[in-house]
């Protein structure tokens, strides 16, 4: 189980990576205007994403869009961003891959299996859309919760990030690229209306004719400027349809010009004294004295505001720029004589898109002979890799990159601390003891295992919730000797059901920052919805399963 994680690691990253998750959220978000529709398009689409996809990169790239949505059409992003995160956990915890818990607990039940202990209770392997049948009724009374209750309950009071005091701002310039996905669309069909959270400065024709936002569609190179800071530039550089002005090329002395621009990394760096730069516009630096390496201007501040028209601006000492560079540039001779500090904005990577649809098809292939049964889970997922690889969906860099290996060294800890529990007789002394606080009530049991791991996935990591509260839920059922799969189901739901503490969940704390959130907004959502969620599942799990 541990291995089947490490690999759906990549897998995740190859739907990442061309672009493919980006976009359907373009396609189904949009540019929703109330917040009933806001809810209505997003929590959907993140909680169904994250029943297939892991949910932390998904939440990562969720929360640029929300940001943008926020600003752009003035919603509350603090009544945004942390139902988003719960809608993950929500999708997540309905299949078999959506959260690595659900496949350490079906890694252990295989284990029992194996084992065939005398006087062990009944269960069977869980199967992929087990956690489905439980998990999908809860997930969708969550929802509802949280569209019609939870938006109540949350402040509006902020909305921004803490820390964002000062934001810089840049002027960026971009062209679409003449073909891509954007032509033939307005600026809200394309979803860059209000995308930088800043007034569109300038939209031009090839030509240099003006177009009127209102009413224009966007044509191949036309040029767009935009006010945006350092996280939305990032979002439009690595937008699909739009391209570096091929007039602010830096000229280079590299013999690598025209490398494949998904090599290429997002960098903000301020320009030194010494940059062949300072006291020129961009065509007027001459080739000569210009830069080591492949270098496209992207955007300018300058203290903090953005600058005129980046093709006529002349550039000062201190003014920081926006750069697209090659993989050459970190290793450049003269690049700190030219830049006096520079930055790579990590996590932002260029979309292989024509790759998009073919990381769609294998994931979706991958999902279909897992759940089918044709093949395990690991057999499909490490032959979704191998297409993934050989069809250039990730490369094999990045597919390294992408595996947490912390997280699957917890996952491994965990799975020792389970065998450590069983083994020493804990487990069977607390499930005894709980077996006789429920009586001859099943039902009851099961709520007490619920609860227990709520409390323990609260408190520490939902994997080692779940190692911890394994071989109890066992042991309970064994005491009874009814039919385990019910405790299974709800195992797996109440230690990924991490509502009440910012620190239980990994994207709790992705969401945390950016919504100005404090503990007791968690807990004032968190703890109802717990609640909600926890009695759809303990009473759904004995119907669907039987004790």
């Amino acid at each position: 189980s541990v291995l089947t994680v490490g690999v759906l690691f990549v897998v995740a990253v190859g739907m990442y990576s061309t672009g493919a998750i980006n976009r359907v959220v373009d396609q189904v978000i949009g540019l929703p205007r109330s917040l009933g529709a806001a809810f209505a398009k997003m929590l959907p689409f993140v909680s169904i994403s994250s029943a297939f996809l892991n949910n932390t990169p998904l939440v990562a790239m969720m929360v640029p869009v929300v940001r943008d949505l926020a600003r752009g059409t003035g919603l509350p992003a603090s009544k945004l961003y942390l139902p988003v995160s719960f809608a993950s956990i929500l999708g997540g915890a309905a299949t078999l891959i959506g959260t690595s818990t659900n496949l350490i607990i079906a890694g252990m039940v295989a284990e029992q299996l194996a084992v065939n202990a005398t006087g062990a209770p009944p269960m069977r392997q869980v199967s992929f859309f087990d956690p489905a049948l439980v998990g999908v009724p809860a997930a969708v009374v969550g929802l509802v919760f949280m569209t019609l209750i939870g938006s109540r309950i949350l402040r509006s009071d902020s909305g921004t990030s803490r820390g964002d005091n000062f934001r810089r701002v840049y002027r960026v310039e971009f062209q679409v690229k003449a073909g891509g996905p954007l032509v033939g669309k307005s600026l809200q069909e394309a979803g860059l209306t209000g995308s930088s959270g800043l007034p569109l400065l300038n939209w031009q024709r090839a030509d240099g004719s003006d177009v009127d936002p209102a009413t224009g569609t966007l044509e191949g190179d036309d040029r767009l400027a935009f006010c945006a800071d350092t996280e939305a530039v990032a979002g439009l550089w690595s937008r699909a349809g739009l391209v570096p002005r091929s007039e602010l090329r830096l000229p280079s002395e590299s013999t690598f010009n025209g490398l494949e621009r998904f090599n290429d990394s997002l960098v903000e760096a301020v320009i030194s004294r010494g940059n062949p730069a300072v006291g020129r516009t961009v065509c007027q630096i001459p080739v000569e004295s210009g830069f080591e390496v492949d270098m496209q201007l992207i955007g300018a501040s300058r203290d903090g505001r953005p600058t005129g028209a980046l093709d006529n601006e002349t550039l000062r000492p201190g003014d920081v720029v926006a750069l697209e560079v090659a993989p050459g540039f970190f290793f450049a001779e003269r690049r700190q004589e030219q830049f006096l500090l520079t930055k790579r904005l990590t996590g932002v990577r260029l979309p292989r898109t024509e790759r998009a649809t073919v990381a769609l098809v294998i994931t979706a292939a991958m999902v279909a002979v897992a759940a089918i049964g044709i093949m395990s889970m690991l057999n499909a997922a490490l032959l979704a890799v191998a297409a993934m690889l050989i069809f250039g969906c990730v490369s094999y860099q990045a597919a390294f990159k992408s595996v947490e290996w912390d997280t699957l060294v917890v996952l491994a800890c965990a799975i020792g601390l389970e065998a450590a529990i069983t083994a020493s007789g804990l487990s069977a002394a607390i499930g005894s003891t709980m077996a006789d606080l429920a009586g001859d009530n099943p039902y009851v049991a099961l709520g007490v295992v619920f609860v227990g791991a709520i409390v323990m996935t609260n408190l520490i990591t939902n994997a080692a919730a779940a190692a911890f509260m394994f071989p109890i839920a066992l042991s309970v059922a064994t005491a009874l000797q009814v039919n385990f799969m019910p405790f299974v189901i709800v195992l797996m739901l109440g230690t990924s059901y991490a509502f009440i503490n910012p620190a239980g969940y990994q994207t709790n704390l992705m969401v945390y920052g950016p919504g100005g959130y404090t503990f007791g907004d968690f807990a004032r959502i968190g703890i109802p919805l717990t609640i909600i969620v926890g009695v759809v599942a303990v009473a759904l799990a004995p119907i669907v399963f039987g004790f």
